[in-house]
């Protein structure tokens, strides 16, 4: 199964050289350490993924700020682009609601019960607006930033585990291989 989903992934995903004829990514494109799968680049690109998707909340800013933050940090964008998906409508809620908590737990003010209220009633953009203009900003911001934070860096522990780990089986399998045929 997942062969074919390989298979549909890279006949269906855009190339690099793809990329590179595009006047707005070509200069993230003609970097090749950006797309390929190095034991560097695939923490980096997790970590700028989750930081930027949690912290960002806005889907297509989210993509893009990845990929941007990868150009410096030298991250896997592909990985970082996916890595954003970690926020979707389905736990933007959560991650707000953890952000206020952890928020007014660092002291600043956040109205947990307006933000339910709002949710609950399906309030407009503008009622969101107005209720984060007024109330709940500080708390929420420093909130989001502390969730992002921690979560890229565990997200760039876990997978620079989770690397090594790869790495080190496919060396111990090639080593048996090599013992057993001499």
């Amino acid at each position: 199964m997942s062969s074919r989903f390989n298979r549909w992934l890279k006949r269906n995903s855009p190339s690099r050289e793809s990329f590179e004829e595009n006047r707005w990514v070509g200069f993230a494109a003609r970097r090749p350490e950006l797309w390929r799968l190095t034991r560097r680049s695939v923490p980096r690109g997790i970590a700028a993924g989750l930081l930027v998707g949690i912290f960002a909340l806005i889907p297509g800013v989210q993509m893009i700020g990845a990929a941007l933050m990868c150009v410096p940090i030298r991250g896997h964008i592909p990985l970082a682009a996916a890595a954003t998906f970690l926020s979707n409508p389905l736990t933007t809620p959560l991650i707000l609601a953890a952000a206020l908590e952890v928020g007014g737990a660092l002291g600043f003010k956040s109205n947990l019960s307006a933000f339910e209220e709002l949710y609950n009633s399906s309030a407009t953009i503008g009622e969101w607006f107005t209720w984060l203009a007024s109330d709940a900003a500080p708390g929420m911001v420093v909130g989001l930033a502390v969730i992002a934070i921690v979560s890229a860096a565990i997200g760039y522990f876990a997978s620079s585990f989770i690397w090594n780990n790869m790495v080190n089986r496919r060396r111990r399998r090639t080593l048996a291989v090599r013992r057993g045929v001499e």
